[in-house]
């Protein structure tokens, strides 16, 4: 997309360059003296078209080149006459034609009004006798000044291709900024919904607990005991999800074996299971994306054991070669699999991951890994 650019630097070199070229035509052609009074008729006449043509390259860039090129040829046909002067007109003109901001055009309008004002210089030196040599002088000004102006034509292209580069690089650091933000908000979103579906499960085991223990038992202590416990659960819930997000915030996550410990650990206490816990391999650091995404698989598995196999053992395997794995088994092959491991599946390929959970003899075996690349 083109960017906009401010009103006197499209094309040219803003009113000052435009005020300076037009005092220099103005200087010259006051020193001029031709013995022809209809020659100050012509030569005036295209000083202010030329002063036109200058005006209107920025709002109306084809109507200023039709109005130099009449300038540029018509007074090359009069730049034979003695005193006339009239080829300042010619050169400030093509000068100024050069860098008139003909993006579609291309330079061929350039070569067509050289070539026009040549043919004419040509005309006027045959007309008004004038040499070979004045010619030629005449030639090598004009092709002095063309180069001078596809100069100026060129810094003004860099200038505005720099400036329209600059105005995509800032829409670009926008946009990536915006899919950072949102992406980190997904991240944040799932892992609170990670979180607090690990603690909400626990919490609907316990009261379960708590229920069976009033309308079987009648027995109260257990059953306030188990409320205790639920409202623990609870408390340990909203404390991991703060903990989540501020650790997604920061970046700062700790260590995989440090925080599967502590979460087999709170597992092994809140239901009362016997928790197995093994490290294998030499730990590596592992982006923060890597360990959450891994350790909500490692929740998610605890909380499918407690719901199908509820009182069995559980071991837990980190395992460190090729990358990390992560390996989740529970006696009694009667968990499933539901809607928990799915999104887990779903959130380790995000980091790259996979996740596979099955049958394994008469055991449940959850397994979550992320290779190295």
């Amino acid at each position: 997309m083109r960017s906009r650019l401010p009103a006197g630097m499209h094309g040219d070199s803003g009113w000052l360059g435009r005020i300076m070229t037009a005092a220099v035509a103005v200087g010259v052609l006051a020193t001029a003296r031709p013995a022809d009074h209809w020659v100050w008729y012509v030569v005036g006449t295209g000083l202010a078209v030329f002063l036109a043509g200058t005006v209107l390259m920025t709002v109306r860039p084809r109507l200023a080149l039709a109005l130099l090129a009449a300038v540029t040829i018509g007074t090359s046909l009069v730049a034979g006459v003695p005193n006339s002067n009239a080829l300042v007109l010619v050169l400030v003109s093509l000068t100024t034609i050069v860098v008139v901001d003909l993006t579609r055009s291309g330079t061929w309008p350039i070569v067509a009004v050289g070539i026009g004002a040549a043919l004419g210089l040509a005309v006027s030196a045959w007309w008004f006798d004038r040499t070979d040599t004045w010619y030629l002088s005449q030639l090598m000004w004009e092709a002095i000044l063309i180069a001078f102006g596809v100069n100026r034509r060129q810094y003004e292209i860099q200038v505005r291709q720099t400036r329209e580069l600059l105005v995509q690089t800032r829409r670009a650091q926008d946009e990536q900024a915006r899919a950072a933000t949102l992406e980190e908000r997904g991240r944040i979103a799932r892992d609170l919904h990670d979180v607090l579906a690990h603690s909400l499960g626990a919490l609907s085991v316990q009261l379960e607990v708590a229920e069976a223990l009033l309308d079987e038992r009648r027995d109260v202590d257990g059953a306030l005991e188990r409320v205790r416990r639920s409202r623990r659960l609870a408390v340990q819930g909203l404390a991991e999800a703060r903990n989540a997000v501020a650790a997604l915030r920061a970046d700062d996550v700790p260590d995989l074996p440090q925080a599967l410990a502590a979460l087999a650990e709170q597992h092994e206490t809140d239901h009362a299971v016997q928790m197995h816990f093994a490290v294998s391999g030499t730990p590596s650091k592992l982006d923060s994306g890597v360990t959450v995404a891994l350790l909500n698989a490692a929740r998610e598995a605890f909380t499918n054991a407690a719901k199908h196999a509820p009182g069995q053992p559980i071991d837990l395997e980190v395992r460190y070669d090729a990358g990390v794995r992560i390996v989740v088994r529970n006696a009694g092959a009667t968990s499933g699999e539901g809607f928990g491991l799915t999104g887990m599946r779903e959130r380790l390929a995000l980091v790259g991951g996979t996740l596979t959970a099955g049958p394994d003899g008469d055991d449940w075996l959850v397994i979550a890994e992320v290779t190295n690349d």
